[in-house]
């Protein structure tokens, strides 16, 4: 497993796995229709303060992972294609994506009934910030989710 550059045919793939309906459901994230997910992937990868990479397992792009700061604050996200799950693929992508993002503290939103992300997280020593969720105002689409942090 590792990571790269994001290529340009890998966007088919990305696209693809966003779309698919367990996924969009565990992750309680709506897929984009090409025209905003392309639109999407163009600022994101226009914008240099973004960490962001394309996730290789067996030679085959098996998703994708990222950092960037929004409203002050450090972010990481990533999507796995489902044919990967469980193998341990996410958790080895956002060790070595945070190996590379000096910034600290590091934020993740997980939906609360997507206990494998949650798991993929501990793993990395991020850990939930009971204070910060406190904080959160209640979600317009009523799914829970629980903010982890990576302090050091």
């Amino acid at each position: 497993m590792r990571l790269r550059a994001v290529e340009d045919g890998d966007l088919d793939v990305f696209f693809r796995d966003q779309a698919d309906p367990e996924a969009t459901k565990m992750a309680a994230f709506p897929a984009r229709d090409r025209e905003r997910f392309d639109a999407h992937w163009a600022k994101t990868r226009a914008d240099e303060s973004v960490f962001l990479r394309t996730i290789v397992a067996d030679g085959v792009v098996a998703g994708n992972i990222g950092s960037w700061v929004s409203d002050g604050e450090r972010m990481l996200g990533y999507w796995i294609g489902r044919e990967h799950w469980g193998r341990g693929v996410a958790t080895r992508a956002v060790a070595l994506l945070v190996g590379e993002v000096p910034d600290r503290p590091i934020h993740a939103f997980v939906a609360a009934h997507n206990t494998g992300s949650a798991r993929v997280l501990e793993k990395c020593g991020f850990r939930r910030d009971l204070e910060m969720e406190a904080q959160e105002p209640k979600p317009e689409d009523g799914v829970e989710e629980f903010i982890f942090v990576l302090s050091e």
